[in-house]
């Protein structure tokens, strides 16, 4: 049997994630305050309820520590802060919580969030990254090559050949102001998501 999961706040970020579990096969339990949110969710999740998460007697309600997973995703700071701090007080394990900018997260993972996320933040790095891999001017099944300017990493140029890993080769170009790297697209991919 799949996880049973707690989403709490069903705005876009919630509502999609409730919507893509529940296709994957979990067992979701969708939470909001707004009821029109409750009745849309309703009709794909395991159970949709309306009830506001910041009163502890209403959020006992819904037996928060039997589920296997808990997802804040209210986006308003203080809503977010009290829901995942009542969780918490309550021995809730798996807590994860949404954050909406930096001191938010701190804050969350302070009062003992498991996991503190922004999606914000987290698509805005994985679509610069696409934009970056649309500069591959040649790809086949076995190699990719990918120009970019240095300035898009973060290490030095003048070290590339030491930071860059074994799989991927270095082509020297003329001007210093881009390189030129062979190898594997998946190789690549890393290789922006680690230098990021």
């Amino acid at each position: 049997m799949k996880d049973q999961v707690l989403i709490i706040g069903l705005g876009q970020f919630g509502m999609s994630l409730a919507r893509t579990l529940c296709d994957k096969g979990f067992q979701v339990i969708a939470v909001d305050m707004d009821q029109k949110l409750v009745n849309e969710a309703s009709n794909f999740a395991t159970d949709a309820i309306c009830l506001n998460t910041i009163d502890e007697a209403s959020l006992s309600k819904l037996s928060p520590k039997d589920r296997d997973i808990i997802i804040c995703a209210i986006g308003a700071r203080e809503p977010s802060i009290l829901t995942v701090a009542i969780l918490k007080q309550m021995g809730c394990k798996n807590v994860i919580a949404r954050a909406s900018e930096t001191i938010h997260a701190r804050i969350l993972k302070a009062i003992g969030a498991d996991h503190v996320i922004n999606p914000e933040y987290e698509y805005g790095k994985k679509f610069a990254n696409k934009i970056l891999l649309k500069s591959m001017f040649y790809e086949n099944a076995e190699l990719s090559l990918l120009e970019f300017p240095v300035k898009s990493f973060s290490f030095d140029k003048n070290n590339i050949e030491i930071i860059l890993p074994d799989n991927l080769k270095l082509i020297p170009q003329e001007g210093e102001n881009r390189i030129l790297i062979s190898g594997s697209k998946e190789d690549i991919e890393k290789m922006i998501e680690e230098n990021k």
